[in-house]
């Protein structure tokens, strides 16, 4: 241990502190705040935090936000702690739409900003400018949250708007928006699709493309965070008799879906993504109608 270099020691000391003492940490001195800075402290921190015993879920209801620990061996939840919203906001006012290493991207529902924000430290960024990026409006945009090769944290912002088609990137790290071209089909980008949020998973950001009526078309679009291309995948097989919904996983970086289908009895399967196509893990018992 007296061969080790003090900053070595801090540094593997600080990663394994829960994350609200990493943030009391930053007050210390102004070498600390710049150690805890760092995309490499912020990137093994979150990778010795994925346990279960430091799982939380994070709960919003009306004006008050609370944080729960998950007790994993009998599926319950710990006693709340109130977060408090380090920003102006109005009754149901606040979205989640995103979520990685703890970091969030919300809307603001009455001005329809973007915002992130990190409730364990309760710094937020504002994302929308003067010249109208970083607004967001349901059921027409798709977000997702990523990480690139070089530890920049991003946004994906694909808008729709009267017919007019817009994906934007945000950077956090140059702290501005930029647009990229959309390469795949143009029917996706109607309003008749319904488009999930993104979800990041071994540098891919996955989206789910559902046509809003029976037996329309479904399929996968993904965003190489890296070379910023867009591809389409095949939607695992289910039966198109009644509306279909995916909803996308990551477990332990490997992508997951639950897929639904049905109109009064409802299916509902769990599929792994193995290359580019989808095998099947698991499938429940038919859920009658209510």
């Amino acid at each position: 241990m007296a061969d080790l270099p003090t900053h070595t020691i801090v540094f593997e000391i600080l990663t394994r502190l829960p994350a609200k003492d990493v943030g009391r940490s930053k007050s210390v001195c102004k070498q600390w705040y710049a150690l805890l800075s760092t995309q490499d402290f912020v990137r093994i921190h979150c990778s010795r935090s994925v346990v279960s015993s430091n799982q939380r879920v994070l709960l919003i209801d009306d004006l008050t936000c609370s944080v729960r620990p998950i007790i994993s061996n009998n599926n319950d939840y710990g006693p709340s702690s109130i977060v408090t919203f380090p920003f102006h906001h109005q009754n149901n006012d606040v979205s989640i739409l995103s979520h990685l290493n703890g970091l969030l991207s919300v809307c603001l529902n009455h001005t329809y900003e973007l915002l992130l924000w990190n409730p364990t430290t309760t710094a937020f960024k504002r994302l929308s400018t003067p010249d109208s990026h970083g607004f967001y409006i349901n059921n027409l945009d798709a977000i997702g949250l990523y990480v690139d090769a070089d530890d920049d944290y991003k946004v994906l912002h694909i808008k729709r708007r009267s017919g007019v088609l817009g994906v934007y990137v945000y950077s956090r790290e140059v702290d501005s928006w930029r647009n990229i071209p959309f390469i795949t089909r143009q029917e996706y980008l109607s309003p008749h699709f319904n488009w999930s949020a993104g979800t990041f998973c071994g540098g891919t950001l996955y989206f789910t493309v559902c046509e809003c009526w029976i037996g329309g078309t479904n399929v996968v679009i993904c965003f190489d965070v890296n070379s910023e291309q867009f591809k389409e995948i095949s939607f695992p097989p289910v039966p198109s008799n009644g509306m279909v919904q995916g909803v996308l996983v990551n477990v332990k970086n490997v992508l997951h879906m639950f897929a639904s289908t049905g109109m009064f009895e409802m299916t509902i399967n769990l599929w792994t993504l193995q290359g580019d196509y989808w095998i099947k893990v698991l499938s429940c018992p038919p859920i009658p109608p209510i």
